[in-house]
């Protein structure tokens, strides 16, 4: 089959705005409005896909209930937790889909993996269908389906998903089908395991959806008063954004995933299509920062012990800035060029060429989310010191030479003035552990701070010097490129480097508003070229960048009202990808995004404690319950199997 482009199929694909996530702490489902488990990879989020509508309307794959005629839908999640309800009204009456995954160990008694949806009549009467469509391995393989005493089994090489309810299947062709009819009040319950089938216990499974809403509840940070950190009327963005990182943080290991999805397009039709499935060491800093203040530092030692280990397989010459999320070093990145991408956008991408690129600033994202976590009393110097110690010589020598930055360009490497800050902030606090007495000081390690701080002094002359442009008033991309601007820059002073009110600093934040913002207050990333052809839109953790910023130099009016402009573009369930379109509002990239989510909750927090709460419209943010969720309507036509919206 050759791919479909997006000029012969513009309506086959839902909007990214109209998914919902649920998950395991494992992986992760993208479920939409159309009813259809449209995404999603088992065991484990970097698993190959059972389920791919999302990336190929026709081929890849998917599990959906729906209802048989024209109906509208929407969704929402049960207040503050990862439990998504979908509802359907049509001209006969309403039905709520709600799905769920027990997390393994924790709301469930053994291991077992698998999607419970609840559907549940709510008045007159409704017809739905149930279709099953599976495709493992990135839709690669048909799969054999077959009827059990439970439904129905699909099996391939190995793998087999077993689809439970109490209907009766149809089986034709690697796919399966079943109608319901659902009078108010009635339930039915249809649950997908992987590896083996779930039997249909509806009184057990009734309680096994109270344990996972009672999991999601007690585990969001609680809110007494005014001692809430997250007060005012961003509380509910901030919440789901906390709970969304939560989604992506892989159990027994700890690390984040930067989003469950790979290959949707930073714009329709571009060739920027990611795989983000893996652990980004840059995430460490941001992390800390947006779970210690709410409570979360038994995730923040796990995430960090995980992050060290993986950094000191080798030498920190040899420190990746991304990893498999079980340590994996090689990500090697190839196309699957059977699947026709989302809207058309090609190529789908599995891996990433990102592990094998030199990105200087990670060594202080590691250095500076270490040295924040221990002053929230996580011990990780105790075992980890040595790495540190190797950081800081190793930044020594290398801080002067060019890397591909933060943005990971895929052309030239430059001196990007973000990186040379960063490897500053590497040094600076290794030297504060030693200054502070977190580790003991004599013999060789003294020769060694001596040269840590003299180097520091260096960086920071050097990026006065030469990365900053008294012309524009303003720090710059590059020595190379030092008309030309970044949005990274604007982490300066939360890293330390200066002041935000320090006019240097002021001076950068109004360049970055006149020449990289909209007038929506939405921020692109960079000035100039990155080696990739295409365009991009506005980066939500940039916009988070510029939000905190303001709020550091005192500037809160302008701060509010940007976060509030964000607030308003994230989808009406909360959920943020990595850009937003600015003419449109459309959500563009891998979907939901940990960067972007972890940005909104600095964010907030920063706000929150410098008083932005005081006047806030909270109509600026999406409604998060059900009844006032936007709806879409799926005409007359639209069943489980073809889907045009």
């Amino acid at each position: 089959m050759n791919p479909v482009s997006s000029e012969q199929q513009p309506t086959d694909f839902e909007p990214l705005e109209a998914y919902g996530v649920v998950g395991n702490l494992e992986t992760v489902a993208l479920i939409g409005r159309n009813g259809g488990i449209d995404w999603c990879c088992f065991p484990r989020v970097d698993s190959p896909s059972v389920f791919a509508r999302l990336l190929d309307s026709e081929r890849g794959g998917h599990l959906t209930i729906a209802p048989t005629g024209s109906f509208e839908a929407a969704q929402a999640y049960v207040d503050r937790t990862n439990v998504l309800q979908t509802r359907f009204s049509t001209a006969g009456g309403e039905a709520t889909v709600t799905d769920f995954m027990p997390v393994p160990q924790r709301t469930a008694a053994d291991d077992h993996r698998a999607i419970y949806r609840r559907v549940t009549g709510e008045a007159g009467s409704v017809d739905l269908s149930v279709g099953f469509e599976p495709r493992f391995d990135y839709a690669r393989t048909v799969p054999t389906i077959e009827h059990t005493d439970y439904g129905v089994t699909a099996g391939s090489d190995g793998e087999r998903l077993g689809l439970s309810g109490r209907c009766s299947f149809d089986v034709s062709r690697g796919a399966a089908t079943a109608n319901l009819r659902l009078d108010a009040g009635e339930t039915r319950w249809i649950v997908l395991g992987y590896d083996r089938p779930v039997r249909i216990e509806p009184e057990a499974h009734g309680e096994l959806l109270d344990a996972v809403v009672d999991y999601w509840r007690e585990w969001t940070h609680s809110c007494t008063g005014s001692a809430c950190p997250l007060e005012g009327p961003w509380h509910e963005l901030a919440v789901r954004s906390e709970l969304v990182l939560k989604l992506l943080i892989q159990r027994g290991v700890g690390t984040i995933a930067a989003a469950p999805t790979t290959s949707l397009p930073e714009a329709v039709d571009g060739s920027r299509n990611w795989d983000y499935r893996y652990n980004w060491i840059r995430d460490a800093a941001f992390t800390v920062q947006a779970l210690a203040e709410l409570g979360h530092l038994d995730e923040i030692e796990a995430y960090f012990e995980m992050c060290l280990t993986h950094c000191g397989q080798g030498t920190p010459a040899e420190m990746q800035p991304v990893y498999g999320l079980y340590g994996a070093t090689d990500l090697t990145e190839h196309t699957l060029d059977h699947l026709a991408g989302y809207r058309g956008s090609t190529p789908v991408r599995v891996g990433n060429r990102a592990a094998t690129q030199r990105q200087l600033d990670v060594y202080g994202e590691l250095v500076v989310g270490v040295s924040e976590a221990v002053e929230y009393g996580v011990d990780l110097l105790s075992d980890h010191w040595p790495l540190i110690e190797g950081i800081a010589d190793h930044v020594c020598t290398v801080w002067d030479e060019p890397d591909v930055g933060i943005w990971e360009i895929r052309g030239d490497p430059e001196q990007f003035v973000y990186s040379k800050v960063m490897c500053w902030a590497a040094l600076d606090r290794a030297i504060a552990f030693v200054e502070d007495g977190d580790i003991e000081s004599g013999g060789d390690l003294v020769a060694s701070v001596d040269q840590w701080r003299e180097t520091r002094e260096t960086i920071r002359e050097t990026v006065f010097r030469r990365g900053y442009n008294e012309e524009l008033g303003s720090f710059v991309r590059s020595f190379e490129a030092d008309d030309r601007l970044d949005a990274a820059v604007l982490r300066l002073p939360e890293v330390g480097f200066l002041p935000a009110d320090d006019p240097r600093m002021e001076g950068t934040i109004d360049a970055i508003q006149r020449r990289l913002t909209t007038d929506e207050g939405l921020v692109h990333r960079l000035d100039g070229d990155d080696g990739l052809p295409g365009s991009e839109a506005r980066f939500v953790v940039c916009t988070c960048w510029l939000v905190t910023a303001l709020v550091d130099a005192g500037r809160i009016e302008e701060a509010r009202r940007i976060f509030e402009r964000l607030g308003a573009v994230a989808s009406p369930l909360g959920l943020l990808t990595e850009e937003v379109d600015p003419e449109t509002g459309r959500l563009l990239g891998n979907f939901p995004q940990a960067f972007s989510h972890i940005g909104v909750l600095t964010s907030a927090l920063a706000l929150t404690a410098h008083g932005g709460p005081a006047n806030a419209r909270s109509q600026s943010y999406p409604p998060f319950g059900l009844d006032d969720q936007p709806s879409t309507t799926y005409p007359r036509g639209t069943d489980s199997e073809n889907t045009n919206h």
